[in-house]
Formats: C-alpha cells, structure tokens, sequence
C-alpha cells in the first residue's frame, strides 16, 4: 500500500490519509485552477482520480452532480465534497478555503491596480484585447454546456425559453431557473429517458484510495445538522451585521453583503449563469460600475485562479471604492471586497457540510435528476444572455433605450460599431475554436493583439 494510506476509513469516517498530505494536494491543486469550472474539474480529478487514486470516477461524478444541484460555484463545493471525505470537516474546510485563496488574492491586487491605473493608455489597451476575447469565452462556455445538456429538443427549447426571458423580458435569473426546475420534471414524466441515471464508465485502474460503492462513515443526525446550521449562519451573517452597525445599515458594505448573500442562495448553473444576474442588478441596480467594466473584471478574474465567480470581489472594490463613506476610498473598496468574497464562499462550506452525509440517497433520485435537466438546459440560455450582455456592450459604443410592448431593453447602435473589438473578437474565436488554445492562452494573444491594434491606431 502506497506511504500515507496506513489509515483507511475508521468508525467516524475520517483520516482516510493524513491531513497534511491532503493539505499539500489541495494547494497544488489551487495553483492549477485556471480556465472556469471546467478546467478546475478536470484538474481535480487528473490529480485525485487518475494520478493518486483517492477517490474513484464514479464517486467523483456522483459528488459532482450533487454539487450541480446546488447554488454557487460547483468546482470549490466538489472540493469541499472530496476534502470532506478524506479529512472529514476539517480536510473540506481546508480543500473549499485554499481552492479560493490564491485567486482571491490575485483578484484583489488586479482590482486595485484596476482602480489605480485603469485610465493609462497601456491598461487601455490591455482591455482593448481582453474584454472582446471574454465574449469568445462565453460562447465556448454555451457551447460546451449545450453538448452535454441538450440532450432532446424540448430541452434546446427550454434553453431558448430562458435566454429570451433574460434577455428581452428582464424576467429574474431565480424565477427562470425555479421554472425550469418545474418544466424539467414535467419534461422528463413524459420522456423518462431525460431523468434516467447514466452509468458510470468503466475504470480499470488500481482500486482508489475511496471506492465507488464505500459510503461515508459519518451519519447525518439532527444535533450535527443544528450545530453546523447555527454556526454557519452566524459566521456567514455576523461580517454584515458588524458592518451595519458601524457604517449604518445604507451603506454600500450592508447593501452589498445583503445582495451577494442572495445571491449565493438562488444562483444555480456555475458562474457564467451567475455572472449574467450579477450584472443585470450590479450594473442596471445598483450602478456599482458600467457595462464596459463588468466586462473587464470578469477578464480579470479569466485571469487568475480559482473560481470565476470570484469577479465579484472586482465588482464590490468598484462600488466601495466610488461611494466609500466615511471611509478612505481605498480602505473602503478593500473592506467591501473581502466582505462579499466572504458572503459569497462561506455558504458553499454549508451547503456541503450539512447535506454530506445525506447525499448517498440522491444517488438514484429521478425526481432530483429531472429538474436538474431543466435547470441545466435553462443554464445554457442564462449563458448566452451573459454573452448578448457583453457583446452588446463591448462591441457598440453606445445603446439606446427601447419600449415596445412587453420588452423593455438596451439596444445597440449599430452605427457605432467599435470595429477593432470585433477584430480581436474575431481573433479570440479563432482561438479557440480554430487552434483549440486554452482560456489563459486566448487571453494573452488577445491581449498582446490590442496592445499592437492600439499601437497600430495610434500612429
């Protein structure tokens, strides 16, 4: 038997390896994780399934589709699934805190630098490159999620559905997906094709460290649910009640705690899905920030590791930094970002922790299965209204405001078209999809593109 696999699953569940080995995989780990939930999925299971063989594919999926259902981002919760696991609650809590640290981070110092410098010719001409190569990225992201999900046409129907709700009626991201949950199961009674459970594919490697069929020792019972429930809440909600009373209850720290704690409760589908509500209320709202600049924090946050939902802490600096207070701008926008990076991840921790050890019964759930087919097919159009978003507002210099009946949108001037975007727009599909370069890769051509356009323009 391999060196730190001496202790196997004892009567708690716990110590399956040693926490500090676990520690330093899961820092690894965090380094690696670049190019959205994807590329953070296949780096965990590359290094937990295939090379050292901790946990089986199939117990790799069956955590993953648990952490599908949901809200928040799905890759840090499946960590927190598999520390969980291994460790029990510390090795989740150590998998879910280091898979955002680096990122969190990385995002920070962008975000002041952002703030700092982002009226120099050089910045300017960094985001000429990297705000149209994100419309490339989303797209790849509708791309990929529609070849997995829509699987039937009413499934490619009910993706349609939900991307004219967003995108031409404002109907709420939470409504679009409790509706699709609905249709989803209504879908699958009459093809229960839709709902049946896939096997999982066939895998003969050296048994794992935890096999497929090994459940948790640790069982779920009402004091563990209670204890955890209480001192998550009161660790999720206490930062933003300190805020209120020290800043007072209207203050940008208070509405932005209480809009981001919503949020990580009704934002299902990963992060695009969750980007494009972000934006509608961040933007059209609470004017945080511009269009143009949602766009740029979330190629920021493409940049850096660890989840992509992390582009809020980009979006909280802004707001704080511009309607500080009291507070010293800056002083301000660092408070507000680790505030709502906060409000934002604790709840992941939560959400794992107290349904863990009751997952096993989801295995074989057609009810759960159905609605999360709805939900997923739905995510597809939520995407590609994120994509319409930017495109919209990246590609055009300005928009004009229309009321025709029901709708009630941002249209483009299509006089106005910004035709070095569209170059490095086209560019960045060219990448992708032609040279199948990763996300980090198509950002930096993109970005060394419109440092050269704007040298080009500039002459």
């Amino acid at each position: 038997m391999p060196r730190g696999r001496a202790k196997f699953v004892n009567p708690s569940g716990r110590d399956v390896l040693p926490l500090r080995e676990a520690t330093r995989a899961w820092f690894a780990i965090s380094l690696q994780t670049f190019g959205g939930p994807a590329g953070q999925i296949a780096v965990m299971q590359r290094t937990l399934v295939d090379e050292k063989r901790w946990i089986g594919q199939g117990r790799f999926l069956h955590a993953l589709n648990y952490c599908m259902l949901l809200p928040g981002p799905e890759a840090q919760q499946l960590a927190i699934y598999v520390g969980w696991l291994l460790n029990g609650i510390p090795g989740g809590l150590i998998a879910g805190t280091l898979f955002v640290l680096p990122g969190a981070m990385a995002l920070l110092a962008l975000s002041a630098v952002y703030v700092g410098y982002g009226d120099t010719a050089l910045v300017d001409a960094l985001f000429l490159g990297l705000a149209p190569a994100v419309i490339a990225i989303v797209v790849q992201a509708v791309v990929r999620v529609s070849k997995r999900s829509l699987t039937a046409p009413g499934l490619v129907a009910l993706a349609l559905v939900a991307f004219i709700a967003l995108a031409f009626f404002a109907v709420p991201f939470p409504v679009v997906i409790l509706l699709a949950g609905v249709l989803g199961w209504l879908l699958a009674l009459a093809r229960p094709a839709l709902a049946a459970s896939k096997p999982a594919p066939a895998d003969d490697r050296p048994a794992p460290l935890i096999a497929d069929d090994q459940l948790h020792q640790e069982r779920g019972s009402t004091r563990r649910w209670v204890t955890i429930l209480v001192v998550g809440l009161v660790l999720w909600f206490t930062p933003v009640l300190l805020a209120a009373g020290a800043f007072g209850p209207n203050s940008v720290f208070v509405e932005q705690g209480r809009f981001f704690s919503g949020a990580a409760v009704v934002t299902f589908g990963g992060a695009y899905a969750v980007l494009s509500y972000v934006a509608q209320q961040a933007v059209n709202v609470f004017h945080w920030l511009l269009p143009n600049e949602m766009v740029k924090g979330l190629a920021l946050a493409e940049t850096t590791p660890g989840p992509l939902i992390m582009v809020v802490q980009f979006v909280a600096f802004v707001g704080a930094y511009r309607d500080p207070g009291s507070l010293n701008p800056w002083v301000a926008a660092v408070l507000a970002a680790l505030l709502v990076t906060w409000v934002t991840f604790v709840p992941c921790f939560l959400f794992i922790l107290l349904g863990a050890p009751y997952v096993e019964r989801l295995r074989h759930n057609r009810t759960l299965s159905a609605a999360l087919s709805g939900i997923t097919a739905a995510v597809v159009g939520v995407i590609a209204s994120l994509a319409a978003f930017f495109a919209v507002h990246t590609l055009f210099d300005g928009t004009r405001h229309i009321t025709a009946g029901p709708f009630d949108l941002q249209a483009p001037v299509w006089t106005s078209i910004q035709w070095d975007a569209v170059a490095v727009m086209a560019l960045g599909f060219y990448l992708i999809f032609g040279r199948n370069w990763s996300v980090l890769r198509t950002l930096g051509g993109c970005a060394v593109a419109g440092v050269a356009l704007s040298l080009i323009l500039a002459v």
